[in-house]
């Protein structure tokens, strides 16, 4: 026997707003058996439980592109069912987990157990991403085929780049055949080697190594060249700096199937916000100067970010809480980045629309994923936002299992408030 679906929920005089279907206007939304019923002005359902949404915005539910949820391998910094807490928390019913645990999601058996995680804690939808390469040892290829079948959405070496352009060339090709996106980590090795940071004033003050903007900007190069090479459907994780920026705009000018993503931490943040080598500030690709965060910026609100994607990258104590040098690079983020991206909205950085379109629909189209729309017929993965539910971040109450956050202490704008999976709640503010 079937069990039975969610009560129906009828979420009324929010303002509905839906960039990739053009939808922004005051209305209800009706969800009957996990499903977007129905979305219009003046609904009635006598069977559902309304929820009284005035002055608060309905959208679609946020995706992340890029997170790390640990699980197998370090399940004491993360485990799936803790990141997809965080990530409902958040106000995410969709994340992409990139394959750098233990072991690697280079096989079948490793996707297949995170998926089936996924559903059992049943409060995010989990899309993994596959191995580039055996092992993430940039040498023999994965079988793709396998990986797509069971259930990744892209490949990448997130960690660590693919420093051999011509395996990199053969994986794009390859890639295109199964219309798998290649997730790329753009990095120059040669370059940021032993660097800790931004290379800039405040490196040099502080003593520490720095990593120069152009050993990510070489690679973005690289790999955008690669990308006309083969024809291959090309995302370029976490653009730091305007260089790597400029690279994406020339090659989308010259109609290359590319997008990208950056990380809240980066339109936010700059290095001189490390101040006194504080390892929560601590990450790769590095926080940069503020020239580059206005240059990130402008490139959101223009489009050519597609995405705003986390990073979650948790790490306990035993690796944050050490000396700089030592601490490990990354930062989480679910729980923070749409109070972060409100805050570019508070700042004129931003309009609403915009800011929701980078975390629902611009990602959703970067990868092909489902959702990021409020369409009939749909699932009823949706966020309820209250733009003007001012907080102040307390790690101390993160559903993720880690603390690093640089955003600690920090008041933001708004935040989600209700999150909806297959017309579920999954987390829920209203009334508090």
């Amino acid at each position: 026997m079937m069990e039975p679906g969610p009560s129906p929920l009828l979420l009324k005089g929010g303002r509905l707003l839906c960039p990739a279907s053009g939808l922004d206007q005051v209305g209800d939304l009706l969800v009957k058996d996990g499903l977007i019923s129905d979305v219009g002005p003046d609904l009635s359902e006598p069977a559902a439980r309304v929820l009284d949404c005035a002055g608060l915005v309905v959208a679609p539910g946020l995706i992340d592109l890029h997170v790390h949820l640990r699980e197998p391998g370090q399940e004491y910094k993360e485990t799936v069912a803790s990141g997809s807490a965080a990530a409902a928390a958040g106000g995410f019913t969709g994340v992409c987990p990139m394959p750098n645990t233990s072991p690697v999601n280079d096989s079948r058996a490793v996707t297949e157990m995170i998926l089936q995680k996924a559903r059992e804690a049943g409060l995010c939808r989990v899309y993994p991403v596959g191995a580039i390469t055996l092992g993430l040892k940039g040498q023999g290829l994965s079988e793709m085929a396998e990986l797509k079948e069971a259930g990744c959405v892209a490949v990448s070496d997130d960690g660590r780049p693919v420093t051999d352009s011509r395996l990199l060339r053969r994986a794009m090709e390859y890639a295109a055949g199964f219309d798998l996106p290649v997730i790329c980590h753009s990095e120059d090795l040669s370059l940021s080697a032993g660097g800790v940071m931004h290379e800039g004033p405040t490196a040099t003050r502080l003593g520490l190594k720095g990593i120069p903007a152009e050993a990510e900007v070489i690679c973005v190069e690289r790999d955008l060249n690669l990308a006309r090479l083969s024809g291959a459907r090309v995302h370029i994780a976490h653009v730091s700096c305007a260089g790597s920026l400029e690279a994406v705009r020339r090659a989308k000018e010259a109609g290359l199937g590319v997008t990208c993503e950056t990380a809240p931490h980066y339109l936010l943040l700059t290095d001189q916000d490390v101040g006194d080598y504080d390892t929560n500030f601590k990450m790769n690709p590095p926080l940069r100067s503020a020239a580059d965060r206005q240059a990130l910026r402008r490139g959101l609100a223009e489009g050519v970010i597609d995405a705003v994607a986390t990073d979650h990258a948790p790490h306990s104590i035993l690796e944050k809480e050490v000396e700089f040098d030592s601490a490990a690079f990354g930062v989480v983020g679910l729980e923070t980045a749409l109070g972060v991206v409100l805050q570019l909205v508070e700042e004129g950085v931003l309009n609403l629309h915009q800011a929701i379109a980078r975390l629902c629909s611009g990602p959703a189209q970067a990868l092909g994923l489902p959702g990021g729309r409020l369409q009939e017929g749909s699932p009823a993965d949706v966020v309820v936002i209250d733009p003007a539910k001012a907080w102040t971040v307390d790690p101390k109450d993160f559903r993720s299992l880690s603390r690093n956050t640089p955003f600690a202490g920090r008041a933001l704008p708004g935040r989600a408030v209700l999150t909806l999976l297959g017309g579920r709640v999954t987390h829920s503010l209203l009334g508090d």
